[in-house]
């Protein structure tokens, strides 16, 4: 048995919990939690951290009398004391750690520092059961997909510039409704009619704050703010349900785990829930109290830290509000294929697979590729029409354009945008995720800096939408472009750049040298392309949650 006090206080919720029980199993978690709600707008930092002072010591007080009233004095029956390191606001971090730090010199027992997203994916991995799931965390100040490769927890796609939660706040302070406004957008969106807006996704990275500026336009300009409410929901959930489809399309996963208080959100949760059983794979949301911020989820991973020995002493104690998840080695998980560094892929089917997006059959006898863009029941289908008609014919157009322009692609003998129906000629034995070299990488390096030069973008270069010969990885062996749906023309760096992160962040979630490959990627770009693109991809690098 495993008795670890765990202590939240990244931002607004200061709470205290114990874990009693078995690593590796559900065992008992008890949570107190008292959750700053301010008078008006946001969260104020300086408000939460007065908030956190004085609630934090009453809260790990009622933890301790549970942990001695069940088992004795907590020095004798407590093993270890977790806190959550980072990411989240400073003065918030720096109570809940002095309060950790105090209470397990006190007691003489070890200290673990958690983070915080970390604890999110992992109270939902334990609590299903899964394996080596995707997890999507939908939070306040964070929404990103994760998944676990060659020891670490890699993000495959995140926003660009603020999480969901406060997107959602950011609208409803401008309406005049008090934090938390998910909920209210919630309630309100049950009574509205869809209204389009601004839907932003580039691989598996996406933005929030047009869609969030647009929402503020419409009720500005006098739509009912329900029909803008439901509007705000159908399209940043459905955002938020691709990329997650994308991920696992891309990882071969067949299990997802719902992290994050917005994940409390019916819609959301429905939403991921029906995407999953389309392509018959797992999801699994943990109950609301282990979904918004908790100690429990600290309690829980530390616990598995501690028994990894994953503690840190006081001294090297300091939080991190900038404390990304990928820069976490993963110690604690053990066994099975997740013990070796990896993951489980699913066997291939040559051909017929289902993407992200669409199913495609191959037909090798006629050398002719038959591509139907499926409809999503999870989108509202208003938004699902739109996009699938948009996608296909954006397919269509610039597969073609980069054919003109030098770039290896499939011919495009036939297309029905309003059927989401697309006929290709056959290319390749492989995509790029299982036959990845240098080599290869310095093609596509090469083919995205000339359709960058023609003017357009490919806007989700993965691995899975390169095509590679059977052939030796010599200069002369073709590497082929396709999936073209999400791309579309512009003569901004910004967009160049996104085109190059998109490709990079997919290689650092699949391949076993992603350093080497992204430097023989770049070096390649930078050959044949702008330079200033690359800049631009550095600076694009440090927009990402706590770069």
């Amino acid at each position: 048995m495993t008795r670890v006090l765990g202590i939240e206080g990244t931002a607004w919720c200061a709470s205290a919990a114990v874990f009693d029980g078995d690593v590796g199993t559900a065992g008992d978690v008890r949570i107190v939690s008292d959750p700053y709600q301010p008078d008006s707008g946001g969260i104020h930092p300086r408000e939460a951290a007065e908030h956190m002072r004085s609630a934090i010591p009453e809260m790990v007080e009622n933890a301790l009398a549970h942990l001695e009233s069940a088992h004795g004095p907590a020095r004798e029956t407590l093993d270890a004391v977790a806190f959550s390191r980072g990411p989240g606001l400073g003065p918030c971090l720096r109570i809940a750690a002095t309060a950790a730090r105090a209470l397990a010199g006190s007691l003489g027992v070890p200290l673990v520092g958690v983070n915080h997203m970390l604890a999110h994916l992992e109270v939902g991995r334990q609590y299903s059961g899964f394996d080596t799931p995707v997890c999507l965390n939908a939070s306040g100040a964070n929404a990103h997909v994760l998944g676990y490769h060659d020891g670490r927890y890699r993000v495959l796609g995140e926003t660009m510039d603020t999480g969901i939660g406060n997107a959602i706040d950011k609208f409803t302070r401008h309406v005049g409704w008090t934090h938390p406004g998910g909920p209210k957008v919630e309630r309100s969106a049950e009574e509205g009619t869809y209204v389009e807006l601004p839907y932003v996704v580039k691989g598996m990275d996406f933005s929030f704050s047009g869609i969030t500026s647009a929402a503020k336009a419409e009720v500005d300009g006098g739509t009912a703010i329900e029909d803008v409410c439901r509007g705000l929901q159908e399209t940043t959930f459905a955002m938020l349900t691709e990329v997650a489809e994308r991920a696992l399309s891309l990882t071969d996963a067949d299990e997802l785990v719902l992290g994050g208080g917005v994940g409390q959100n019916d819609r959301l949760r429905g939403m991921l829930a029906t995407m999953c059983e389309a392509r018959g794979a797992s999801f699994y949301a943990p109950e609301p109290r282990f979904l918004r911020d908790n100690a429990g989820m600290i309690a829980i991973l530390g616990a598995r830290m501690y028994e990894a020995g994953e503690t840190v002493p006081i001294a090297d104690s300091r939080v991190r509000p900038d404390f990304r998840p990928d820069e976490v080695p993963v110690t604690w998980r053990t066994g099975g294929p997740e013990g070796e560094g990896g993951r489980t892929r699913a066997a291939p089917k040559p051909d017929r697979t289902q993407g992200a997006e669409a199913v495609v059959e191959m037909d090798r006898g006629d050398g002719l590729v038959y591509k139907r863009r499926l409809s999503k029941g999870y989108r509202h289908p208003e938004l699902d029409e739109r996009l699938r008609r948009q996608r296909t014919r954006s397919e269509a157009r610039l597969t073609s354009e980069a054919r003109r322009v030098g770039v290896p692609t499939p011919v495009v003998f036939d297309v029905d945008p309003e059927a989401g129906r697309l006929e290709f000629e056959f290319v390749g034995e492989a995509d790029l995720t299982g036959a990845v070299s240098e080599g290869r990488v310095r093609r596509v390096g090469r083919h995205l800096a000339r359709c960058h030069s023609a003017g357009f973008v490919h806007g989700d270069p993965t691995p899975r939408n390169v095509r590679v010969d059977d052939a030796a990885d010599t200069e002369d062996a073709r590497v082929y472009l396709i999936d073209f749906g999400l791309g579309y023309y512009s003569d901004h760096v910004e967009d160049y750049a996104m085109d190059l992160h998109v490709f990079e962040g997919a290689l650092a979630g699949t391949a076993d040298d992603p350093a080497g490959l992204t430097d023989a990627f770049e070096d390649a770009y930078r050959a044949a392309g702008d330079g200033d693109v690359l800049v631009r991809l550095r600076d694009i690098e440090t927009r990402g949650r706590y770069q």
